[in-house]
């Protein structure tokens, strides 16, 4: 039986004020950033945090670029996503009146 503390991973202050520079990007949610980097919300919004108070500090990595292609594309696939869904239901929607005609339209031709 395994017992004890979670292993942490230890981030770059590059990484971080990385990570950083892409959330506060005007187009781009700390969220999208953070599923694109695969660290937890939290800890992108305490590196914040620690940014604007002035403990965090440093360069954004060289691939700063690279990232916000890839932030964007988690975003792309998330409005997607949002859309695909709004698609379903609506096609749901289409089958039950349709479904709902046909019962009606049976009902009253056998009267």
């Amino acid at each position: 039986m395994k017992t004890g503390r979670m292993k942490k991973h230890r981030y770059s202050n590059e990484f971080k004020i990385t990570a950083v520079r892409l959330a506060e990007h005007p187009d781009i949610k700390t969220q999208d950033v953070a599923t694109a980097l695969s660290i937890h919300p939290f800890m992108l919004s305490r590196w914040k945090k620690e940014v604007r108070d002035g403990v965090l500090k440093g360069s954004p990595h060289a691939g700063l670029k690279d990232m916000e292609e890839k932030v964007a594309e988690q975003k792309q696939i998330r409005e997607l996503e949002r859309r695909l869904r709004k698609a379903e239901i609506e096609n749901d929607l289409l089958k039950k009146a349709i479904q709902f005609n046909l019962e009606k339209h049976q009902t009253s031709s056998n009267s």
